[in-house]
């Protein structure tokens, strides 16, 4: 008769590699980076053979700012129970989503007025230049 093993055992069944690796998981981004440089610096390979593993796995590259940002969106918008507390939470959110737009929006002219700016200058550097060349032909 065969007994299945119970997944309690399962991390004890695991290779060395998988439990270190499971376990840098756990720690986050910054475990595997510290990681790697401590392998760059006690023996380059380990830190190369790490580096290069992170990225095959895809493990530098797995979550963004905007899936964050997005999750804790959703967490906000989740019922505490306190309707007064609810009410001013969801004014708040929505006072401060508000003047995030309007800041991004007052960047973007900021832009746009530097943009124009720079263009106008090189616009009248050029215009000088060809006007120099025209008098020094002329002259």
């Amino acid at each position: 008769m065969t007994t299945i093993a119970a997944p309690a055992s399962l991390p004890a069944r695991m290779g060395w590699f998988s439990r270190a690796e499971r376990w840098l998981d756990a720690k986050g981004k910054g475990a595997w980076i510290a990681a790697m440089v401590l392998g760059l610096i006690f023996f380059w390979p380990v830190g190369l053979a790490l580096l290069a593993y992170m990225i095959w796995s895809k493990r530098m590259f797995n979550t963004s700012c905007n899936t964050r940002r997005m999750a804790s969106k959703f967490t906000a918008m989740r019922s505490s129970g306190n309707t007064a507390f609810d009410a001013y939470k969801n004014e708040t959110l929505r006072r401060l989503e508000e003047e995030q737009e309007n800041f991004e929006a007052f960047l973007e002219r900021l832009r746009e007025a530097k943009d124009k700016s720079e263009f106008d200058q090189f616009m009248d550097e050029r215009a000088k230049a060809a006007k120099d060349t025209r008098e020094s032909e002329d002259a």
